[in-house]
Formats: structure tokens, C-alpha cells, sequence
């Protein structure tokens, strides 16, 4: 579906007391589950799973399965705070560095002015390993009882986490945004949309980052990117 789509859906969720998980899959995601079948398995407990970069809406394509946009964790951030904001829902922000998820509370507050905030926080390095840190992470979401839960902590972290955050608080809607958070706290921008468009995000990604990415991308990603759109070409074939 549509970004749009995404959002009128949850906005409807919310009026029915439904909750429901977001997994946005960039090549990334999509590279990591190919070689861990349970993590193909932990996505597929999600309500939805959308397209977070170019390549897998030009597989999709090439495939014959068309996906009308790509859909990314980052934007969503934005549009579904918009859309809390609407409906008089909250949100909290759970993810990066200490500071982060607080300044992108208060820049998403001053562009949507009726964003109700219902928490923030950076759990320490680590957290997952701890059962009395990862309780208290829990803990603090339930208790805020928030209706969006925003989780950049990467991937796979952030959506195990989710899983276990639906347990205890299944009304919310929960997205794992990556980098989200601190893109909204203006830590980094996105790139001009035209670039976005033309799927080099990455290339704006990497001018900022790299020595985190270059590898990922060019060693990891860039090589089962293209295997993925060889392979869509011959499945469109085949049909």
C-alpha cells in the first residue's frame, strides 16, 4: 500500500481499539532474513511489512507483483506522529543515543503542536542481554500506555523487542524506524527527494556515515541487491 494507505489504516485501527506491528524491510532486512530463516519467521508476525528501499519495489515490479511506493520507517515517523496528533492519540520514542529520542520528542511536538508525548528513552548498549534491563525497557512502555510506539534500535533488536512489547501492551501500534529517531532529532537529513526517488538514498546515507556503511552497502547489500532483481527478472520470465 500506500504511505497514505498505511496511515488511514492505523488511523482507523485506533478508533477500533486495535493494535498492530509495522516491520518497514529495506535490502538490508531483506539480505538478513534470506540467511536466518527465524527472522523470516519473527517478520511474519507483523501486521505489515513494507517496502523501505528501491530495490525491493524494483523486484517487486520486475516480478509482476506490483508495490505502488516505497514506505520508510523514517517518513513514518513523521506521517504517523501527524496522524496521532489528529486523533488526539500519544506516542513515545524508544531508541538512540541518550539525549536523542528527547530532542526528536520535542522537534515533532513543535511541528505537530497537539502531538501528545507519552515518553522517551535510550535504553543502555546492551539491554536485550539483561533480563532486568530488558524488564524495565517493557515496563516503561506499559506504563506509559502510549498508542504509538516508535523503536529505532536496528534490526533485528528493535523487532524482538516489539514482539515482546505487544505481549504486555497489544492497543499500541508499534513501527521499527532504524534511524528514524535521530533523523527526526536532526541529528542527519534525508536526501533530496528527487534522489530518493531515484532509489540513491544509500549515497546520501554513506556521504554521512562512511565508515558504518560502506561495508554493509557495498560488500553486503550491493551484491544481493542485484542477485534480487536478476532473480525477479527471471520469475517475471517464467510466468
Amino acid at each position: 500500500m500506500t504511505e497514505t494507505g498505511l496511515v488511514d489504516l492505523v488511523d482507523l485501527a485506533w478508533t477500533r481499539g486495535d493494535g498492530g506491528w509495522i516491520v518497514t524491510a529495506n535490502v538490508d532486512i531483506a539480505r538478513a532474513v534470506t540467511r536466518r530463516p527465524e527472522l523470516a519467521g519473527l517478520i511474519a508476525k507483523a501486521d505489515l511489512v513494507v517496502a523501505d528501499g528501491m530495490p525491493l519495489v524494483w523486484a517487486a515490479r520486475l516480478a509482476g507483483d506490483h508495490l505502488p511506493e516505497r514506505v520508510t520507517g523514517s517518513s513514518l515517523v513523521f506521517s504517523l506522529s501527524a496522524a496521532a496528533a489528529a486523533a488526539g492519540r500519544s506516542i513515545y520514542l524508544l531508541g538512540g543515543e541518550p539525549g536523542v529520542p528527547e530532542a526528536a520528542a520535542d522537534a515533532l511536538s513543535a511541528r505537530y503542536p497537539e502531538l501528545k508525548v507519552a515518553g522517551t528513552h535510550s535504553p543502555p548498549f546492551g539491554f536485550e542481554r539483561d533480563p532486568a534491563e530488558l524488564a524495565e525497557v517493557i515496563d516503561r512502555v506499559r506504563s506509559a500506555n502510549p498508542d504509538l510506539v516508535l523503536v529505532g534500535l536496528g534490526f533485528p533488536k528493535q523487532e524482538l523487542l516489539i514482539e515482546q512489547l505487544r505481549e504486555v501492551h497489544p492497543e499500541a501500534w508499534y513501527v521499527g524506524c532504524g534511524a528514524g529517531i535521530p533523523m527526526a532529532a536532526g541529528e542527519f537529513s534525508r536526501a533530496p527527494e528527487r534522489l530518493q526517488r531515484w532509489g540513491g538514498e544509500w549515497l546520501h546515507r554513506l556521504a554521512l556515515e562512511p565508515k558504518r556503511l560502506a561495508r554493509r552497502y557495498f560488500v553486503d547489500d550491493a551484491p544481493f541487491a542485484l542477485r534480487l532483481l536478476s532473480g525477479a527478472i527471471v520469475r517475471r520470465v517464467r510466468r
